[in-house]
């Protein structure tokens, strides 16, 4: 199976992140989404130890004020996604991200 990679990545107006994929799918991530699937060890251990699915440190106000600073590729596998809260550690694959977020026209 042929590897599918971003084409276009665009910052919606409400803070979301749209990706067109070369398979032609293009999905739209909120913020709130991807700061809580973080896959970073500490994240993922926090989401373990919570048994929850929302990282249990932020308040639901306090994600829902979220924003993207800043997408940096790594290598042709994956991004490192900034927050806005100071959170920079995830490494995204494009796995990942092709499992996350909705289809968007």
């Amino acid at each position: 199976m042929p590897t599918v990679e971003p084409t276009q990545l665009t910052r919606l107006d409400d803070g979301a992140l749209r990706i067109a994929w070369s398979n032609g799918e293009v999905r739209k991530y909120t913020v709130q989404e991807l700061r809580s699937r973080c896959p970073c060890a500490t994240c993922r251990q926090e989401a373990v130890a919570s048994d929850a699915e929302m990282f249990p440190v932020l308040s639901v106000g306090g994600q829902e004020k979220l924003q993207i600073v800043r997408m940096t590729p790594m290598g042709n596998y994956a991004y490192a996604i900034e927050f806005s809260d100071g959170h920079n550690t995830g490494i995204y694959s494009l796995t990942l991200l092709v499992s996350l977020g909705e289809p968007d026209q």
